[in-house]
Protein backbone atom coordinates (compact mmCIF):
# COMPACT_ATOMS: atom_id res chain seq x y z
CA UNK A 1 0.00 0.00 0.00
CA UNK A 2 1.35 3.43 -0.99
CA UNK A 3 1.70 6.41 1.26
CA UNK A 4 -1.19 8.88 1.24
CA UNK A 5 -0.50 12.01 -0.79
CA UNK A 6 -1.05 15.20 1.17
CA UNK A 7 -2.64 17.92 -0.90
CA UNK A 8 -1.78 21.53 -0.19
CA UNK A 9 -4.09 24.50 -0.08
CA UNK A 10 -3.22 27.40 -2.37
CA UNK A 11 -1.92 29.40 0.61
CA UNK A 12 0.23 26.46 1.77
CA UNK A 13 1.62 26.01 -1.73
CA UNK A 14 2.48 29.72 -2.09
CA UNK A 15 4.25 29.79 1.28
CA UNK A 16 6.17 26.61 0.41
CA UNK A 17 6.94 27.66 -3.19
CA UNK A 18 8.44 30.98 -2.11
CA UNK A 19 11.10 29.04 -0.18
CA UNK A 20 12.05 26.68 -3.03
CA UNK A 21 15.12 27.08 -5.25
CA UNK A 22 13.28 25.58 -8.24
CA UNK A 23 9.91 26.35 -9.83
CA UNK A 24 6.88 24.17 -9.13
CA UNK A 25 3.41 24.50 -10.64
CA UNK A 26 0.24 23.89 -8.64
CA UNK A 27 -3.07 22.36 -9.63
CA UNK A 28 -5.85 21.29 -7.26
CA UNK A 29 -3.55 20.70 -4.33
CA UNK A 30 -0.82 18.85 -6.22
CA UNK A 31 2.65 20.16 -7.01
CA UNK A 32 4.50 19.57 -10.28
CA UNK A 33 8.23 20.28 -10.56
CA UNK A 34 9.33 22.28 -13.58
CA UNK A 35 12.22 20.64 -15.40
CA UNK A 36 15.18 22.49 -16.86
CA UNK A 37 14.94 23.69 -20.43
CA UNK A 38 17.22 23.10 -23.40
CA UNK A 39 19.19 25.80 -25.21
CA UNK A 40 16.69 26.16 -28.09
CA UNK A 41 13.90 26.76 -25.60
CA UNK A 42 15.95 29.39 -23.79
CA UNK A 43 16.88 31.17 -27.03
CA UNK A 44 13.25 31.42 -28.19
CA UNK A 45 12.14 32.72 -24.77
CA UNK A 46 14.96 35.32 -24.72
CA UNK A 47 14.19 36.40 -28.29
CA UNK A 48 10.48 36.75 -27.52
CA UNK A 49 11.07 38.79 -24.38
CA UNK A 50 13.48 41.10 -26.19
CA UNK A 51 11.29 41.73 -29.24
CA UNK A 52 7.98 41.96 -27.36
CA UNK A 53 9.59 44.17 -24.70
CA UNK A 54 10.93 46.54 -27.35
CA UNK A 55 7.52 46.59 -29.06
CA UNK A 56 5.74 47.40 -25.78
CA UNK A 57 8.10 50.22 -24.77
CA UNK A 58 6.09 53.29 -23.73
CA UNK A 59 2.84 51.28 -23.66
CA UNK A 60 0.65 50.36 -20.67
CA UNK A 61 1.64 46.69 -21.09
CA UNK A 62 4.68 44.67 -19.96
CA UNK A 63 6.21 41.34 -20.89
CA UNK A 64 7.36 38.77 -18.32
CA UNK A 65 9.02 35.38 -18.56
CA UNK A 66 9.54 32.00 -16.95
CA UNK A 67 10.09 32.92 -13.29
CA UNK A 68 6.73 34.69 -12.82
CA UNK A 69 3.65 32.95 -11.45
CA UNK A 70 0.18 33.23 -13.02
CA UNK A 71 -2.67 32.27 -10.69
CA UNK A 72 -5.84 30.87 -12.24
CA UNK A 73 -8.78 30.83 -9.87
CA UNK A 74 -8.05 29.26 -6.50
CA UNK A 75 -6.79 25.95 -7.83
CA UNK A 76 -3.92 26.60 -10.25
CA UNK A 77 -0.61 28.45 -10.40
CA UNK A 78 1.44 28.15 -13.58
CA UNK A 79 4.74 29.51 -14.87
CA UNK A 80 4.22 30.54 -18.51
CA UNK A 81 7.35 30.78 -20.62
CA UNK A 82 6.36 34.31 -21.71
CA UNK A 83 3.29 36.43 -21.02
CA UNK A 84 2.05 39.98 -21.48
CA UNK A 85 -0.25 41.84 -19.14
CA UNK A 86 -1.78 45.28 -19.34
CA UNK A 87 -3.72 44.90 -16.09
CA UNK A 88 -3.08 47.58 -13.43
CA UNK A 89 -3.19 45.09 -10.55
CA UNK A 90 -0.77 42.78 -12.36
CA UNK A 91 1.62 45.65 -13.03
CA UNK A 92 1.63 46.50 -9.31
CA UNK A 93 2.26 42.95 -8.03
CA UNK A 94 5.63 41.54 -7.09
CA UNK A 95 4.85 37.84 -7.37
CA UNK A 96 1.46 36.66 -8.59
CA UNK A 97 -0.17 37.72 -11.84
CA UNK A 98 -3.80 37.00 -12.65
CA UNK A 99 -4.73 38.75 -15.92
CA UNK A 100 -2.35 38.12 -18.81
CA UNK A 101 -3.76 38.94 -22.25
CA UNK A 102 -1.11 36.88 -24.08
CA UNK A 103 0.56 33.63 -23.00
CA UNK A 104 3.34 31.85 -24.91
CA UNK A 105 4.55 28.33 -24.21
CA UNK A 106 7.69 27.04 -25.92
CA UNK A 107 7.16 23.33 -26.33
CA UNK A 108 9.45 20.53 -25.28
CA UNK A 109 9.04 16.82 -26.01
CA UNK A 110 8.08 16.15 -22.38
CA UNK A 111 5.54 18.99 -21.97
CA UNK A 112 4.01 19.27 -25.44
CA UNK A 113 0.88 17.22 -24.75
CA UNK A 114 0.27 19.01 -21.42
CA UNK A 115 0.78 22.49 -22.97
CA UNK A 116 -1.66 21.67 -25.79
CA UNK A 117 -4.39 20.21 -23.62
CA UNK A 118 -4.71 20.65 -19.86
CA UNK A 119 -2.56 23.77 -19.61
CA UNK A 120 -4.47 25.47 -22.44
CA UNK A 121 -7.72 24.48 -20.74
CA UNK A 122 -6.53 26.15 -17.53
CA UNK A 123 -5.36 29.31 -19.30
CA UNK A 124 -8.72 29.67 -21.08
CA UNK A 125 -10.26 30.34 -17.66
CA UNK A 126 -8.40 33.68 -17.53
CA UNK A 127 -10.94 36.32 -18.53
CA UNK A 128 -8.30 38.72 -19.90
CA UNK A 129 -6.58 36.12 -22.13
CA UNK A 130 -6.85 36.89 -25.85
CA UNK A 131 -4.03 34.78 -27.35
CA UNK A 132 -2.28 31.53 -26.52
CA UNK A 133 0.84 30.72 -28.54
CA UNK A 134 2.63 27.39 -28.89
CA UNK A 135 6.12 27.37 -30.39
CA UNK A 136 8.17 24.28 -31.15
CA UNK A 137 11.78 25.37 -31.55
CA UNK A 138 12.82 21.97 -32.97
CA UNK A 139 10.26 21.72 -35.78
CA UNK A 140 9.70 25.51 -36.09
CA UNK A 141 5.94 25.05 -35.69
CA UNK A 142 4.18 28.21 -34.57
CA UNK A 143 0.50 28.03 -33.61
CA UNK A 144 -1.53 30.93 -32.30
CA UNK A 145 -4.93 30.45 -30.70
CA UNK A 146 -6.99 33.66 -30.69
CA UNK A 147 -10.22 34.32 -28.88
CA UNK A 148 -12.80 35.31 -31.48
CA UNK A 149 -15.70 37.72 -31.07
CA UNK A 150 -17.96 34.65 -30.85
CA UNK A 151 -16.13 33.46 -27.71
CA UNK A 152 -14.48 30.54 -29.53
CA UNK A 153 -10.74 29.98 -29.86
CA UNK A 154 -9.50 30.02 -33.46
CA UNK A 155 -6.26 28.35 -34.53
CA UNK A 156 -3.89 30.39 -36.71
CA UNK A 157 -1.12 28.02 -37.85
CA UNK A 158 1.76 30.29 -38.85
CA UNK A 159 4.30 27.49 -39.29
CA UNK A 160 4.60 27.93 -43.06
CA UNK A 161 4.80 31.72 -42.85
CA UNK A 162 7.70 34.05 -42.20
CA UNK A 163 6.60 35.73 -38.98
CA UNK A 164 4.77 35.32 -35.69
CA UNK A 165 1.84 37.75 -35.68
CA UNK A 166 0.45 38.63 -32.24
CA UNK A 167 -2.86 40.37 -32.80
CA UNK A 168 -3.52 41.03 -29.11
CA UNK A 169 -0.56 43.41 -28.90
CA UNK A 170 -0.24 44.27 -32.62
CA UNK A 171 3.26 42.82 -32.84
CA UNK A 172 5.03 41.00 -35.68
CA UNK A 173 8.24 39.04 -35.09
CA UNK A 174 10.09 37.64 -38.10
CA UNK A 175 10.96 33.96 -37.73
CA UNK A 176 14.60 34.89 -38.36
CA UNK A 177 14.41 36.96 -35.14
CA UNK A 178 12.25 34.45 -33.25
CA UNK A 179 14.62 31.54 -33.92
CA UNK A 180 17.84 33.58 -33.87
CA UNK A 181 20.73 31.68 -32.28
CA UNK A 182 19.15 28.25 -32.41
CA UNK A 183 21.17 26.90 -35.32
CA UNK A 184 24.46 28.45 -34.28
CA UNK A 185 27.12 25.95 -33.30
CA UNK A 186 27.91 25.62 -29.62
CA UNK A 187 31.00 27.58 -28.61
CA UNK A 188 33.91 25.67 -27.04
CA UNK A 189 34.15 26.10 -23.30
Amino acid sequence: MGLPIQKLSLAEYLAWENEQPDRNEYWRGEIFAMVGARRGHGRVVANLVRHIGNHLANSPCQVFSEAMKVQIGNDAVLYPDVFVTCDHADLATDMIFRSPSLVVEVLSPTTQAYDRSQKFSLYRRIEALREYVLIDSDSRRVEVFRLGADGLWDLHDMSDGTALVLGSIECRIAFSDLFDGIDSAAQPQ
